[in-house]
């Protein structure tokens, strides 16, 4: 049987990649011609493989070094990396800047451009761009409703969440997104939705008081997890506006005030249906980092959200990126 060389590794679809690594306390290194993580337990160090062919993205947290021959290999094969701080938060390197994190794009100069052409064909117009804004609220809406009411690993985890309560606030939502007049309203919608449902989670648990804090100022469980698990998010959004080949400054909603505002807009289609009631279900539960960050990235996969950006970038780009339109 003939090796993959890694250079033909990007030909494996990003949106069926399953591993998102979350790495701290180590040192990752290319180790006969694999790339590898290596933890120094006592006098010893343990190498453990990272299987690039199936990932998407890795953040390299506290403690952590990379070699240039392991960003070459991870290069090579479209995995997308990001320093950032303990427990996954905040983001911080330099290259494609957002959410507080600049990502380390692999380099390639032969993706194709087709849906930066189409997007690029209704960016500069005003009321298609509100338009896009607008299917992105809706796209997520549906997301939302489908994960919190057909999923059955969340209603096993005792997430159950009134049907007629969520659909009736979802309902409503989307009738005031078909009406908003510009992108602030949006904003102002998003926010209050997240609200509506973080009321929602809370009854749903049975969690008690709870006060969405600013990141880092979070001391309870729940407030960690948000933080941790949204920037698992930001990952895929990143890796799906690299797929695509779409710039992160080209942003629909949030563009107003930072450069890398597409990954907001594309992470917010997953971010409430997967990592919220994950992250109370794993507060609840009196989960540690780890096994909230697994059972978040296990989710991800099991609903396929990279599949689900990927579809929703390429449907607003072609429906108004097309000359017809």
């Amino acid at each position: 049987m003939d090796e993959l060389s890694p250079s033909s590794l990007k030909t494996i679809l990003h949106s069926k990649r399953a591993n998102l690594y979350y790495l701290q306390h180590c040192r990752v290194l290319v180790n006969g011609g694999r790339v590898e993580y290596v933890t120094d337990e006592g006098r010893q160090s343990k190498y453990w493989n990272i299987p690039i062919a199936n990932t998407t993205s890795i953040l390299l947290g506290t403690g952590t070094s990379i070699t240039q021959a392991a960003m070459r290999e991870l290069a090579k094969a479209g995995v997308l990396v990001g320093f950032c701080g303990g427990g996954g938060t905040p983001l911080f390197s330099a290259n494609e800047v957002d959410v507080d994190v600049a990502w380390l794009s692999p380099q390639s100069e032969y993706r194709p451009t087709e849906y930066l052409q189409y997007w690029v064909r209704f960016w500069f117009d005003d009321e298609k761009r509100l338009e896009a804004a607008r299917r992105f609220q809706l796209a997520r809406l549906a997301r939302i409703e489908k994960q919190w009411l057909d999923s059955r690993p969340l209603r096993d985890s005792g997430f159950v969440i009134s049907p007629d309560r969520l659909t009736s606030a979802l309902e409503q939502h989307r009738q005031a997104i078909a009406k908003a007049p510009s992108t602030i309203d949006l904003l102002t919608l998003e926010a209050r939705l997240t609200k509506t449902l973080f009321k929602l989670a809370v009854q749903a648990v049975n969690y008690g008081d709870f006060t969405r804090a600013k990141r880092g100022s979070g001391t309870d469980p729940a407030n960690r997890f948000l933080d941790h698990g949204n920037y698992l998010a930001y990952g895929l959004g990143a890796t799906a506006t690299w797929v695509m080949g779409i710039p992160h400054g080209l942003a629909v909603l949030h563009g107003k005030t930072r450069r890398g505002g597409l990954v907001f807009d594309v992470a917010d289609l997953v971010k409430d249906a997967v990592i919220l009631p994950q992250a109370f279900i794993s507060a609840m539960c009196g989960d540690e980092e780890q096994e909230f960050r697994q059972a978040c990235i296990e989710s991800l996969t099991r609903s396929e959200s990279l599949d689900f950006m990927i579809d929703t970038l390429k449907e607003i780009a072609i429906d108004l990126g097309s000359v017809e339109s």
